[in-house]
């Protein structure tokens, strides 16, 4: 599964390496982490992740394919 992960602001190299497996690019004040996602454990270890880090989500969704 790929899966597209919205958050609010722009990820600085020191917390963009927090996240490994997602590729990111900035769009609009936002940062858009996307990758492959093996499982639902995999995806709830992601959001601890941003939420440990102090991160806001604004979205979070499956991406087609």
């Amino acid at each position: 599964m790929q899966y597209e992960i919205r958050v609010e602001g722009h990820l600085s190299e020191t917390l963009s390496e927090a996240f490994p497996e997602m590729d990111h690019v900035l769009i609009s004040g936002q940062t858009i982490m996307f990758g492959p996602v093996v499982d639902e454990a995999h995806l709830y270890g992601l959001l601890a992740r941003c939420r440990s880090l102090g991160l806001r989500v604004v979205e979070m969704r499956q991406l087609p394919g």
